[in-house]
């Protein structure tokens, strides 16, 4: 008497779920789309982070609004346009965004995955740098066009860059994760209004009171508009100073995100 053969197994492919968490790359890499296409659906955002940077660069390099020293006026402007540019994505644009992610709940579904507060950080960080790589090359075909001159070491330039996105993503994630929604728009606006007008980026720091432009020059903005134009105008070598202001609100403020940031 013959026994029988084994059930054959159903055809298809496998659908059984793989009962553990995706690796973390993929996953940082899969928010990091969704964080990319959402900023692109988002008009308002974009006028934030592309037009008026945009904007500020053509109007002031055209018009003497501003002294700058008897140098060329797109020279002085393009590095701190850069600046405001990676400020309005890293910062502002970042810090409403998750802001009201928390507000309606898209921040406590995603507490539920695997995905964890490191993660959602580092992929927002990743969509930051991707939308800035767009506005670095908007804004320098536009300063190109009005006859901009880069002087100085591309690396250095793309060094602060970083530095200055970590220290603006980070204040801004440390914003949305503590504070309410409608608090977090108000301030982050006002932060940025602030910031555009004593950062230095359209306004020589020199222009301030010498008591306050001591002080001026530790905000992140003023570090990497300074750093920036000593290397892209002056062609200088890689400010040791500005990259260490930077480095440092980038620690503090990853650090206190990090820690403090909230789900819901």
């Amino acid at each position: 008497m013959t026994t029988s053969a084994d059930p054959a197994k159903p055809a298809g492919p496998d659908l059984t779920p793989a009962g553990r968490a995706a690796p973390l790359p993929a996953m940082v890499l899969a928010q990091a789309g969704a964080e990319i296409r959402a900023t692109l659906r988002n008009g308002e955002q974009l006028l934030l982070t592309l037009i008026i940077p945009v904007l500020l660069l053509v109007g002031f390099s055209a018009a003497p609004l501003v002294d700058v020293g008897g140098g060329s006026r797109v020279d002085f402007m393009t590095p701190g346009v850069l600046a405001l540019a990676v400020m309005s994505t890293a910062f502002t644009g970042q810090a409403i965004a998750t802001g009201f992610e928390r507000r309606y709940g898209v921040l406590k579904r995603l507490g539920a995955t695997p995905l964890s507060r490191a993660g959602l950080m580092l992929a927002k960080t990743l969509a930051v740098v991707a939308v800035e790589a767009v506005q670095v090359a908007v804004i320098c075909g536009v300063a190109l066009a009005l006859g901009w001159r880069p002087a100085g070491s591309p690396l250095a330039a793309l060094a602060l860059v970083v530095l200055g996105t970590a220290a603006f993503s980070g204040l801004g994630l440390l914003m949305a994760g503590t504070l309410r929604a409608e608090a977090t728009l108000a301030g982050a606006n006002l932060v940025y209004l602030v910031l555009l007008g004593c950062g230095g980026v359209v306004f020589p720091l020199s222009l301030f009171p010498d008591r306050v432009e001591p002080v001026l020059e530790l905000l992140p903005i003023s570090a990497l508009t300074g750093g920036l134009r000593s290397v892209l105008a002056d062609g200088a070598a890689f400010p040791l100073a500005s990259a260490a202001v930077l480095a440092v609100w980038a620690v503090v403020s990853l650090g206190l995100a990090s820690r403090t940031f909230r789900w819901e």
